[in-house]
Parts: structure tokens; C-alpha cells; sequence
């Protein structure tokens, strides 16, 4: 039994048409830093596409690290759905797929620095009937309207890994 790692980096999401999180790149001291930033009050969203290339079974794992852009403590929800679609047997139509229901996440600032980097995990368990090289979407946002995100400003995700069992 292994584990699949799908690395999904920033500058491959696609934002939402309407309130999609905002691609960043900061400047930092010794090096940029790219990012995608998730709003306090307005739920925003990207998508990733990837290939299922090896799914076993079991639930996927969506790793995400993450800092704040000003804040230094409070709590951030992200949440995370996917549509998977088997090529050549579903009949579905790829431009009205429905999301699975979502799964989400609670993470808090552990504090003192703003930019401290963070790391959550969200564990997809609704997974659309995903089978091995489907095509799939992932939906990630942050549930800005849960009563449990209380992190002013943006959340800034650097980076999502996907991970799940290939048997």
C-alpha cells in the first residue's frame, strides 16, 4: 500500500468567476511568496483539476499550509468538495457536474506572528464515486460566513498537497 501526493500549487488554481480567492505573490525579505488569499467576510473559492491517477479507495486528505496576512490570532474555516467524472462512462454533462458535499476545516492562529506559517488537514470523505484516473475537480474556499471563523483578514494559503491510499 502506498500513498499518492498530488502537489497543488497556487498558480495552478482557478478562481471562482464570481468571488474567486485573489492569486498573490508577496515580496518577502529573501524571496517571494505566492499565495492564494481567502477574504474574512466574503466567501471566496479557487479550483484545482488533476487526474485520480492511481486511486485505491479510502478518503482523500487536502493538506493545506496557510498564514495570516495581519491578524495574530482567531480561528479560519477552509473548506473543500470535489466532482470526479470516469471518462468514457459517465454521461454526466462536465459543465453542469455537481460538487460532492463539502467537508470542512477549523484551524486556529496559534498567535504572536502574523505571518506564521500553519498547516490543517480537511478529510474528504464525500467523494462523488471517484474511481482510479478519473477526472476530478477540488473545490477550495474559505467558509467565511461560519460563526467559527473569527481571523480578520485574509488567510493565505501557500500551498495544498492531496494525498489518498492507491489500494
Amino acid at each position: 500500500m502506498a500513498t499518492v501526493k498530488i502537489s497543488l500549487h497556487p498558480r495552478a488554481a482557478i478562481p471562482a468567476s464570481s468571488n474567486g480567492a485573489q492569486h498573490k505573490i508577496v515580496d518577502g525579505t529573501n524571496f517571494p511568496v505566492p499565495s492564494l488569499a481567502f477574504d474574512a467576510s466574503t466567501e471566496e473559492s479557487v479550483f484545482f483539476t488533476f487526474r485520480a491517477a492511481s486511486y485505491g479507495s479510502g478518503n482523500l486528505t487536502l493538506t493545506l499550509n496557510w498564514y495570516a496576512d495581519t491578524a495574530s490570532s482567531g480561528d479560519v474555516v477552509f473548506g473543500a468538495a470535489i466532482a470526479a467524472i470516469t471518462p468514457n462512462t459517465d454521461t454526466q454533462d462536465i459543465e453542469t457536474k455537481a460538487f460532492s458535499t463539502a467537508q470542512t476545516v477549523t484551524d486556529s492562529h496559534i498567535g504572536t506572528t502574523g505571518q506564521r506559517l500553519h498547516e490543517c488537514a480537511i478529510t474528504i470523505s464525500n467523494l462523488d464515486s471517484i474511481a482510479a484516473n478519473d477526472w476530478v475537480v477540488l473545490k477550495l474556499y474559505r467558509v467565511a460566513a461560519d460563526a467559527g471563523d473569527t481571523m480578520t483578514g485574509d488567510a493565505l494559503v501557500t500551498m495544498a498537497e492531496l494525498s489518498y491510499s492507491d489500494t
